[in-house]
């Protein structure tokens, strides 16, 4: 996941480095420079800000003093509780943590060598769709000798300063870090997915079966190293950062540190028999203000857990911004829980395994509609179809999908002013079992994600096997920008763009001709096949000039529901479409019937239900059993 590291902006930090210590002097970054740009976008600055480094602010500066801990941050002046918050469920994962703080230990001060010190630091990020490798230098904006933004417990550790310097260098400026996404910082940190989810629109305080579901997911994602945060929406300008009767603070991030089933009861009886509570903590980024509901620091539910158990929590009574609460009452008084999984695509791993395609796109402007790929969303329909689609393949029975679609980040400087996300979002249609060309008309929307202005927009859902086709698009039409589009499926999911409108026209095209029309099967049914002594599994197979969809078997029923569709762009319309019903068996499987089709384009009738044929040398004879049809035929080859 965090090989081939890119460096950001040409800055080879090795390179850097040797030459300043070639030169004896100090790295000053001439893209990052220590002036009121790299603070802020806009507006006046505000206090006389000094910018230092560690060396003057400290004796003995350290990256690291003790290790490194989510309690090592506090938040600064800047609105950036996410981003700290962020770090601190970075802190706890120490195979995340050393990727981003990449050669710690050559990183860190040596007293014993100062000679060694160039006063330059790298860290890694992941950025649409690969690691980059960011240069600093170590000054570090104070006021009265302070850190004012995110500093450590101990004044001489520097490490979340440095991070947040390198992040800052990202957005364009420190003040773009004010009022970030959780989300983000949590993807640019690991590389993963995260996936927001909505505890009040959900009910998961009031629904116990679908709070145990989530806990249990929750609990998946922390125990396989992702990271997880939590907030409460701030409705209004007042409400945020607002400290309510609970302690809890509204329009604030925190990080989800633990995860855990809670044995309750004292003693050997709790090995055989004892309740668990499933509980969370939770770090506040100012590192003060904790929960003082049940299970708050000093609460009495404790006695309820032996003291060996308590330990093993790590619980202890402080106002340290750490806390847990059950996860009943995180579901009540929480709005949003932010849960970013790390993808795991190591065939020799233990845990479930995904494949991601990862395909980057953009949405661009063109006066020729067919060449225009900025239709906005669906409310847009003289257009939607103008947008970039990619097909992909559900190859099981039923599969878990992960789509994740992410708009280039933007930086915010004092040139370009604040960088705005799009608002963006997707749609996926279920489509015929052979497309390989572009959509031009709506069918069966299997599923669709939100539309917001955020960097990235995610949807889980499940999906019978089968075809299927995303369309990416802004909110509106004639916006651009670039996105990179990932998809995570159980196996392989042959994901590609799709560039063509039609079959293109060759050289040959001439001679073995060029299709005249488009016709879209869509075989629904079948009723009263051929009876056997046991009930048939039956299955379709469409056939047009030498093309074939066959659906899936569906087992043990005289009824059958197929559901499958084919499309064919047809050199000959003269020729009939066949449609044949077959019964699976083991050694061979048995004809159970036909039906031709004309599809002409003229036939205003889009559904049928047809009598099954049998294939005796053209003479018709009716077999048991009917089929319904749905056709739809084009002389245009773009109307399907």
């Amino acid at each position: 996941m965090f090989s081939g590291v890119k460096p950001y902006e040409n800055q080879n930090y090795s390179a850097l480095k040797r030459a300043c210590l070639r030169r004896k002097v100090l790295f000053e970054d001439p893209n990052f420079p220590a002036t009121d740009d790299s603070l802020y976008y806009q507006g006046a600055p505000g206090p006389a800000v000094r910018w230092k480094r560690p060396k003057d602010i400290c004796e003995d500066p350290r990256l690291f003093v003790d290790g490194i801990s989510s309690h090592d941050l506090h938040q600064g002046q800047v609105g950036n509780c996410w981003f700290v918050a962020a770090c601190s469920s970075l802190a706890s994962r120490e195979a995340l943590w050393q990727k981003v703080i990449p050669d710690w230990k050559e990183q860190e001060w040596d007293p014993k060598k100062p000679d060694a010190y160039a006063g330059i630091f790298h860290f890694h990020f992941w950025r649409f769709g690969e690691w980059v490798d960011v240069v600093i230098d170590d000054r570090l904006p104070t006021v009265n000798n302070q850190l004012i933004y995110c500093h450590s417990s101990s004044r001489n550790e520097f490490w979340c300063a440095l991070v947040e310097k390198a992040y800052a260098k990202l957005a364009g400026c420190y003040q773009a870090l004010d009022g970030g996404n959780t989300a983000d910082a949590l993807v640019d940190f690991t590389g993963g997915v995260s996936e927001p989810i909505d505890l009040t629109e959900g009910g998961f305080a009031h629904d116990e079966a679908k709070r145990n579901e989530l806990f249990e997911r929750v609990l998946k994602v922390h125990s396989r190293g992702g990271l997880i945060s939590a907030s409460i929406k701030a409705v209004t300008a007042e409400d945020m950062e607002a400290r309510l009767a609970c302690g809890l603070v509204k329009g604030h991030a925190y990080a989800i540190t633990d995860v855990r089933k809670v044995r309750l009861g004292h003693g050997l009886l709790t090995l055989f028999k004892s309740e668990k509570l499933d509980m969370i903590r939770l770090r506040n980024p100012w590192g003060e203000r904790e929960w003082n509901g049940p299970w708050s620091d000093t609460s009495e539910e404790w006695q309820q857990v032996s003291k060996s158990e308590r330990e093993k929590m790590g619980m202890t009574v402080q106002d340290d911004g750490e806390f847990w609460m059950t996860f009943k009452d995180l579901c009540q008084y929480f709005t949003d829980i932010i849960k970013c999984r790390l993808i795991n695509t190591s065939y020799l791993s233990i845990h479930k395994t995904w494949e991601e395609a990862r395909l980057h796109g953009a949405w661009t402007h063109h006066e020729d509609p067919h060449q225009n790929r900025s239709g906005g969303c669906i409310n847009h329909k003289d257009t939607f179809f103008q947008n970039p689609q990619y097909i992909f393949d559900v190859k099981k029975p039923e599969d878990e999908v992960l789509i994740c679609i992410q708009q280039r980040p933007k930086q915010s400087t004092r040139r370009g002013g604040k960088g705005e996300n799009l608002a963006i979002g997707f749609d996926i249609y279920q489509v015929e079992e052979n497309r390989q060309y572009r959509m031009h008309s709506l069918q069966h929307r299997a599923a669709s994600s939100i539309y917001i202005n955020s960097r990235s927009v995610f949807l889980r859902t499940e999906q019978p096997e089968g075809r299927y086709v995303i369309i990416p698009t802004t909110f509106e039409p004639g916006h651009t920008g670039e996105f990179l589009l990932r998809i995570f499926t159980d196996v392989p999911s042959s994901c590609r763009e799709l560039r063509l409108d039609e079959p293109p026209r060759s050289c040959w095209s001439s001679l073995c001709g060029y299709p005249q029309q488009v016709t879209q099967v869509h075989v629904l049914a079948a009723a009263g096949l051929k009876e056997s002594p046991s009930e048939p599994n039956s299955y379709v197979i469409i056939k047009c000039e030498g093309d074939k969809v066959r659906s899936a078997v569906q087992k043990g029923t005289s009824k059958p529901e197929y559901n499958v569709k084919g499309i064919f762009y047809r050199k000959k319309p003269g020729q009939s479409i066949t449609i044949q019903i077959w019964n699976h068996r083991v050694l061979k499987d048995e004809f159970l019937g036909q039906v031709c089709l004309k599809a002409d384009p003229d036939d205003l009738q889009a559904l049928h239900t047809l009598r099954l044929q049998d294939r005796n040398n053209g003479q018709c004879s009716d077999l048991p059993g009917t089929i319904a049809v749905r056709v739809l035929s084009s002389a245009s080859l773009r109307a399907v």
